[in-house]
């Protein structure tokens, strides 16, 4: 383990002399910090996306757990008697810890995303909403809905799991999105540099071949390319990173109306997640350029 990050580290640090055998200018060096830079961003915003899309998931799973609504529909003279008769049964229900009804400014906060806050409720006809919270225990909702049909008809028992667990399913689903973009995103990163390396010792072959005959060995010569590389790599990285940390602070993690933004962002520690994308895209970038030079020199010999 030891040995494998010592080799890395002196890759990157190397000699001054050894490395002017790759040329610090030409395309392949702006290729390749480019290419490192452009992906680090974008990972940067898979990552905020994957991170999101994981804390959705679990508020999700978790928000209304534990809670029902009971929906009262019925003509004006009736509405009372039958809301009343419907928290009797949900009174002597096992396994409801609570029952109430909901105001009438609850249940416009509720209507209010989809007709605005000025919507005059009480000319509509709008059904009367229990709110129920189950104990720990839980209840039987099959059993419930038997016993709402035959003594209050006009009730419809609504346990969110209807909705909940499809959204929960979406934000998982998401966040596995996001995955996939990083791996497909490190994963170009390692072609591009591969075919820059590539690129960089096929227009220095002449050279190669003059350090051959002068005595260097595939080893000191495929040094200087990996070095080279994995530098530009991980600069080219900073720089993303950088960029991308400084688009997503000035996102507002808070977003009242719009759900789906809601905690677009990263927060407390999540923050610390940036500083592994450089090491990584360098060490990405060593292994890739290594293999490219070792199989570049196995052709010119």
């Amino acid at each position: 383990m030891i040995a494998p990050m010592a080799n890395f580290l002196a890759m990157i640090s190397g000699d001054g002399r050894r490395n002017k055998v790759v040329p610090p200018t030409g395309f392949t060096a702006t290729l390749s910090t480019a290419t490192s830079a452009i992906m680090a961003f974008l990972v940067v915003f898979a990552l905020v996306l994957s991170l999101a899309a994981d804390r959705l998931a679990a508020r999700w799973s978790t928000a209304l757990s534990g809670s029902a609504t009971l929906r009262v529909s019925a003509s004006a003279d009736q509405l009372e008697a039958q809301v009343q008769q419907a928290l009797q049964v949900l009174q002597t229900t096992s396994g409801i810890a609570s029952a109430r009804v909901m105001s009438a400014d609850e249940q416009r906060a509720l209507l209010e995303p989809w007709f605005g806050p000025d919507m005059p409720l009480e000319d509509l006809a709008v059904p009367r909403l229990i709110d129920i919270q189950e104990t720990s225990a839980g209840y039987d909702a099959q059993g419930l809905r038997l016993r709402l049909a035959a003594e209050v008809p006009s009730a419809v028992l609504d346990d969110h799991t209807r909705w909940q667990k499809p959204l929960a399913r979406a934000a998982q689903r998401l966040w596995l999105l996001g995955i996939v973009s990083i791996i497909l995103m490190i994963a170009a990163n390692a072609a591009m540099i591969t075919l820059a390396a590539r690129a960089s010792m096929a227009a220095n072959a002449q050279v190669i071949a003059v350090l051959r005959l002068i005595g260097a060995t595939d080893n000191y010569i495929a040094s200087a390319f990996v070095g080279r590389f994995t530098f530009r790599a991980f600069a080219g990285a900073s720089i993303g990173i950088a960029l991308g940390a400084v688009v997503v602070y000035l996102i507002p993690s808070e977003e009242p109306r719009s759900l789906i933004l809601t905690g677009l962002g990263l927060q407390g520690l999540e923050w610390l997640w940036l500083i592994s994308i450089p090491p990584f895209s360098a060490g990405t970038a060593y292994l890739s350029t290594r293999r490219a030079a070792q199989q570049v020199l196995a052709g010119l010999a």
